[in-house]
């Protein structure tokens, strides 16, 4: 018996292929207006240490974040492309848009962002600055 072969366009999208090319085009010239507008209007690639299950869209995986051990500051890494993500992150990645970033800024200890961190055109950001960004 033959595969059934997935229809065009119904298979789901591999986490390699996960990218906003507004948040990419935007971090490229560096201009905060555009990225603002790219976070706000699209979606944004997110590092997961446990992705969410595929048969269930209400699990949307677990975050990661870094935390510095010295300070015990706590990062967020958004990233244009997964294929930014560096490879010493743990391999899951999620993609996420506006609402959950902004819910997920008002409800953690986020201490700064850091967009495409290894490149090609990193920028940071403080999660006060992405909230006002956001609610514009």
């Amino acid at each position: 018996m033959a595969a059934k072969k997935a229809k065009p366009g119904s298979k789901k999208p591999a986490p390699e292929e996960f990218r906003s090319d507004a948040l990419a085009a935007a971090l490229e010239k560096q201009d905060v207006a555009a990225v603002a507008l790219a976070l706000r209007h699209g979606t944004t690639v997110v590092p997961l240490v446990k992705p969410g299950a595929r048969d269930n869209p209400l699990d949307t995986g677990e975050v990661w974040t870094y935390r510095d051990s010295r300070t015990g500051d706590l990062a967020l890494l958004l990233f244009s492309d997964a294929k930014h993500k560096p490879d010493n992150l743990p391999p899951g990645v999620g993609i996420y848009t506006a609402d959950w970033l902004r819910q997920f800024l008002a409800t953690h200890p986020i201490t700064t962002v850091f967009l495409d961190i290894a490149g090609p055109h990193p920028m940071q950001a403080s999660p006060e600055e992405l909230l006002k960004a956001l609610d514009a």
